[in-house]
């Protein structure tokens, strides 16, 4: 069965040093695309993340973000830069120096300059996350699926009950197409009849010229093209599974061109208002088609 390409799916990710919540979630675009976005420190977790969604997703375009909660201590350490510590206290003394002030310079005085010290996060191991982040990358997909593929019931649905719309449409078309060179014939010996009042119609005439019009008018191919882009499209829709929506767009494209080339070749104002709404089917179709994985 089909899937659409719009979801949604989170998780939660116990890790050491706290938790991490992870949201995927997925709009139509015309190839693969995966974006990750993690905390900084995670940075090079970013390609596995990206091959776990790739295995589950074939097209649209994905957005993975991975965020630390608010309520996540990381732990934190002090940081000394002793050399500029070091520095800081020679500048002290010469300044002593330089305006004649006696003593030492007090330590205290030294770690409350600038960038002395340093209080900061450890870094996070990323290896030691992985597993926890994995597991809810796996799950929010999964939720993301399912959602995707509860959207695509209900676009399977819709896409089956227009092709049955057009194949009504054609059926409509086809038994119409019967009458048209009867019609035609009517019109033809109505026309003839008044405009040569009492000289005899030459039927061996009419007979050529309706079976050339009937030649020119038949569309017994295209109807039988159409039909069996018909039942391809309901084969694909209903049996087949992965990244279908492009083989579905390339269908419609050829039930696009045998309905142009039927409108083309049938001579007849009920054939041609029957095309019209079949088209109308078709564009919906399109349009629906472009939500499909």
């Amino acid at each position: 069965m089909i899937r659409s390409m719009t979801g949604f799916g989170t998780a939660v990710a116990e890790v050491p040093g706290g938790r991490m919540t992870v949201e995927v979630r997925s709009v139509n675009h015309r190839f693969s695309e995966v974006a990750v976005r993690l905390p900084r420190d995670l940075a090079s977790l970013e390609d596995r993340a990206r091959a776990l969604v790739g295995e589950r997703v074939r097209r649209g375009r994905v957005e993975v973000i991975v965020t630390r909660d608010e309520g996540a201590r990381r732990p934190r350490a002090v940081r000394v830069d002793t050399e500029l510590a070091a520095a800081y206290a020679r500048a002290l003394r010469e300044l002593a120096a330089a305006v004649g002030v006696a003593g030492e310079v007090p330590l205290a005085q030294v770690a409350a300059l600038p960038d002395v010290l340093r209080l900061e996060d450890e870094r996070t191991d990323p290896e030691a996350v992985w597993p926890g982040i994995e597991r809810a990358i796996r799950a929010a997909t999964d939720a993301l699926v399912a959602m995707r593929e509860a959207e695509g019931r209900r676009l399977a649905a819709d896409l089956l009950a227009r092709v049955a719309a057009v194949d009504a449409l054609a059926a409509a078309i086809a038994a119409r197409s019967r009458e048209v060179v009867r019609v035609y014939g009517e019109r033809l010996r109505a026309r003839l009849a008044e405009m040569l009042a009492e000289v005899p119609v030459d039927e061996a005439r009419i007979a050529t010229e309706l079976a050339m019009f009937a030649e020119r008018s038949d569309i017994t191919e295209e109807l039988v093209r159409l039909r069996s882009h018909l039942v391809q499209f309901r084969q694909t829709v209903a049996d087949e599974d992965g990244a279908v929506g492009r083989k579905l767009d390339f269908i419609l494209q050829e039930m696009g061109r045998e309905t142009n080339t039927i409108g083309a070749k049938a001579n007849d104002l009920e054939i041609t208002r029957a095309i019209i709404d079949m088209k109308s089917e078709l564009e919906s179709l399109r349009e629906q088609v472009q939500n499909v994985e």
